[in-house]
């Protein structure tokens, strides 16, 4: 790690430690729920609305999404040393290296862009024809599509070449608004932390995989099992529906905690001012 400033110096942890982000992110999760549930769902709403703006609001979204994480960066950074997640927090963001953090939602626009197109390499532009649809392809046609061994080929090299850029993006947002770093300096620091801490972060990726997945699927499949298809619908529906805020919640809580862990493990934490 010698040649990681020295401001941005990160702790190397043991693969269990992706599943005690997970454990501990639920934790303060629990601590403050409703409080947790509200901001979340304020940030999907703020999102929607940027989303159906015409022609640019898909990218518009997806930039203003390092901006808007930090309001929860905020709130799980005022939980844990004594305070309440508040909803104003959401906009934290807007007011702290804003520039920054926009330019990190460009540089994962642009690079998930370059990624998605660079499949044509391998697959003959299959991909980028398939994602640029007109959206009319029947489920037997997309399935079809997706069936394709040069489609899968494609995907899988979009993933690899988007790795890094989803590595370089997931604590930059933190290092900028909490270590006052750079768009750059952050995407550097962020993805040396990340390739140092695979591990972790592969286990991390299998916990989300089973509860966001995996359980899910096991409770949809027992439903259909024993209840009729309307009336299980609907059950699933009112069980699921608070599963999913209370996964996404915890998951974006575990942002915090892991980058606390990673740069500033061991750290005294320092009470809230009066005020504050």
């Amino acid at each position: 790690m010698s040649d990681v400033p020295r401001e941005f110096v990160f702790t190397r942890h043991p693969a269990r430690q992706g599943l005690v982000w997970l454990a501990a992110a639920y934790a303060m999760f629990r601590a403050h729920r409703l409080a947790w549930v509200v901001l979340v769902l304020a940030y999907f709403l703020v999102l929607l609305m940027v989303r159906v703006v015409p022609v640019v609001g898909p990218y518009a979204m997806t930039v203003l999404k390092p901006v808007l994480a930090v309001g929860l960066l905020a709130a799980a950074w005022t939980q844990e040393r004594g305070g309440t997640p508040a909803l104003g927090q959401l906009l934290q963001g807007f007011r702290a290296n804003l520039w920054s953090l926009i330019s990190i939602g460009v540089f994962f626009v642009v690079g998930i862009t370059v990624a998605v197109f660079a499949s044509a390499l391998v697959d003959g532009g299959k991909l980028v024809e398939l994602m640029g649809g007109d959206g009319a392809m029947s489920e037997a046609e997309l399935a079809a599509a997706l069936a394709d061994g040069r489609v899968q080929l494609g995907m899988a090299f979009s993933a690899l070449l988007s790795l890094p850029i989803v590595l370089a993006t997931w604590w930059a947002p933190a290092l900028v608004v909490f270590q006052d770093a750079r768009a750059g300096a952050a995407l550097n620091a962020s993805l040396r932390a990340a390739l140092a801490n695979w591990k972790p972060l592969a286990l991390y990726g299998l916990g989300v995989f089973f509860y966001g997945g995996v359980v899910p699927g096991l409770v949809i499949a027992v439903i259909a099992m024993v209840l009729p298809s309307d009336a299980g619908r609907l059950f699933v529906i009112a069980l699921l529906l608070p599963y999913s805020l209370f996964f996404a919640a915890t998951l974006h809580v575990s942002d915090y905690v892991s980058y606390r862990e990673v740069f500033h493990s061991g750290e005294t934490l320092a009470p809230l001012s009066r005020g504050s």
